[in-house]
């Protein structure tokens, strides 16, 4: 079993189990490391905290579920692992930008957070053609050396260029 199989299967995990508590341990038991270390490599891989990709998700299956549904949002709240119906409108509100009882309205717009998946995208895997020449003169590369402020670099790069084509050292 590879390593990204077992990142996808530590993902499976976590997504069958959003609407209960959620085993850290068993999650990072999928994917054969620490929690400690399935954390920081998720972090690190899908841009995001482990514990805010689980809470973006229960958010998104439980806007869907209030949506197409006449459950009570209290009850909806609870089965998404929240202990009050004011947490869970705070965590709705910031999320959607909407109270969940304004989600029921047709037509509102609402934010999905889809599953994540590890996939691996290889690059380079296209030939080149090439080829090598000697030349028979000398190259010269001049070179100007400016400090430039972070801030400003999107103004004084360019006027360096411009003013090294108008002064002929391109």
């Amino acid at each position: 079993m590879d390593w990204l199989e077992r990142m996808n299967n530590a993902l499976e995990y976590i997504e069958n189990h959003l609407d209960e508590e959620i085993d850290y341990k068993e999650i990072a038991k999928k994917a054969y490391c620490s929690e400690y270390h399935f954390s920081r490599m998720f972090s690190s891989i899908a841009g995001i905290s482990l514990s805010e990709y689980i809470r973006r998700r229960r958010l998104t299956l439980a806007a869907f579920e209030i949506q197409k549904s006449d459950i009570r949002i209290i009850d909806v709240a609870v089965k998404y692992g929240y202990v009050s119906a004011d947490s869970f409108a705070r965590a709705f509100q910031k999320t959607h930008g909407i109270k969940p009882s304004d989600a029921r309205i047709n037509g509102v717009q609402l934010k999905a957070f889809p599953r994540i998946s590890f996939q691996i995208s290889i690059k380079g895997d296209t030939e080149m053609e090439y080829r090598i020449e000697n030349l028979d003169y000398e190259l010269r590369i001049i070179g100007k050396s400016k400090p430039v402020k972070t801030s400003r670099a999107f103004k004084t790069i360019p006027t360096l260029w411009n003013n090294a084509k108008k002064d002929g050292f391109m």
